[in-house]
């Protein structure tokens, strides 16, 4: 921690990021963990967006906003697991203000794309099972390209509010983060300024940002349950409960845990579950959704299986 002193106010040059702990073997299984949980996740996601490049099968709207979720899980891990991996490795805990400031904005943006996309994928699942005779007009390739731009729009808006209400608190003394990133809850009990003002608009703009999709991706499965119970053979709706479970529990984890996070008081007496609630949002669901979504499809195994082929045949 590098201070200045300006008047009676502390201006701070440093965090400290304590992460979940300071026992040195425990730090060495903790590294080994993250280190295999980042990259299972970067081949996963890389795999699914190689995948849809490649194959001419996957060239449709749901394999489109897969491979974006991909691309978003990738970035969105990055903001945060390096960071936390060399700290758990070096024993350095500092981060500049400067990283912080923008280790929170990626964050946060990313985390808010993730939740609208999340429910443009929703309501690309309704217009498959739903409205199948309607759904190439109602997933052309123009509104394909309006839904994910409005998901990295929205993310970015989000994070700028959000970032500018947080950076402009003063810190004084020691900057020391109970968790193992820089996020809006800490930061904003740390701060030794009226968070009031701040903790209104981060609650109101994270709360549309998270609510409002969550609502829609709820009510766009609540739909595709009750078309579901109208089909008429026996295996068709165990397959389709298999496949639409499956995505709603990563769904409900995800906004769960986000919720948790972002919507409860920031008075809330455990700001110690932070670190453990934001694992499940930031390290778990990146790493299983190209699992979830894409590696249980038959499009997606036919693909890997003839991309596997093609490169035998090269070696061969």
């Amino acid at each position: 921690m590098t201070p200045t002193e300006g008047g009676n106010r502390t201006l701070v040059t440093e965090c400290l990021l304590l992460g979940f702990s300071s026992h040195p073997q425990l730090q060495t299984v903790l590294f080994a963990a993250g280190l295999l949980i980042y990259l299972l996740t970067m081949l996963g996601n890389l795999m699914i967006i190689a995948l849809v490049r490649m194959d001419r099968c996957l060239h449709t709207p749901m394999y489109f906003l897969l491979g974006n979720l991909s691309f978003t899980e990738i970035c969105y891990i990055s903001s945060t697991m390096p960071k936390m991996l060399w700290n758990l490795l070096s024993g350095d805990k500092a981060i500049s203000f400067t990283g912080c400031l923008l280790q929170m904005y990626f964050f946060v943006a990313l985390g808010g794309t993730e939740c609208v996309l999340l429910s443009a994928m929703a309501y690309d699942h309704y217009a498959a099972i739903c409205h199948p005779l309607r759904y190439i007009l109602l997933m052309r390739r123009r509104v394909c390209a309006w839904l994910l731009g409005a998901s990295w729009v929205i993310g970015h808006l989000n994070s700028i509010i959000n970032t500018a209400m947080v950076f402009s608190l003063s810190f004084c003394g020691t900057v020391e983060i109970h968790h193992f990133f820089c996020d809006i809850p800490p930061l904003l009990r740390l701060s030794c300024s009226d968070t009031s003002l701040s903790q209104l608009v981060t609650f109101s703009v994270s709360g549309c940002i998270i609510i409002l999709p969550f609502c829609l991706t709820l009510l766009s499965y609540l739909i595709i349950f009750s078309s579901i119970l109208r089909i008429c053979t026996a295996r068709g709706k165990l397959k389709a409960f298999s496949t639409c479970s499956s995505h709603l529990a990563m769904v409900s984890i995800f906004y769960g845990t986000v919720i948790f996070t972002y919507m409860r008081p920031m008075a809330s007496p455990s700001p110690e579950q932070d670190p453990l609630v934001s694992v499940l949002y930031g390290i778990v669901t990146p790493m299983l959704n190209p699992f979830i979504y894409s590696f249980r499809n038959k499009e997606v195994q036919g693909a890997l299986q003839r991309a596997l082929g093609r490169s035998r045949e090269q070696n061969g």
